[in-house]
């Protein structure tokens, strides 16, 4: 499955959007490991609007993190957050499993001849 990571970004300093950032690649390698294939709205973005000049680098943000989920078969959910928040809630609109916890997501058999 592809599976789309959810979770706070947005943070006072650096430090801790770092921290958040790091919690969902985390959460993606472990997803990786599993055999889905994991795909982070925010760390589309960030590349992105480092180039761009737009007024609102949030809603930047939350745009291309919403088309990125909009190719999702399915959610894991770290944590709450406006963001987080709209993600989980276009998963459920489209019907798709919402997971709250990595170790409710079952593991893929890997095809080793790939």
């Amino acid at each position: 499955m592809i599976i789309g990571v959810a979770g706070p970004y947005s943070a006072s300093t650096e430090e801790q959007k770092q921290i958040n950032l790091d919690a969902m690649n985390t959460a993606g390698a472990r997803l990786l490991e599993l055999g889905h294939i994991p795909l982070i709205g925010v760390n589309a973005a960030l590349p992105i609007l480092q180039k761009a000049n737009v007024p609102d680098r949030y809603q930047g943000i939350m745009d291309i993190s919403m088309a990125v989920m909009s190719a999702c078969d399915a959610i894991l959910m770290l944590a709450e957050s406006p963001g987080a928040n709209k993600e989980r809630d276009l998963a459920l609109s489209r019907g798709l499993p919402v997971y709250y916890k990595i170790n409710d997501i079952p593991t893929v058999m890997v095809d080793s001849n790939r």
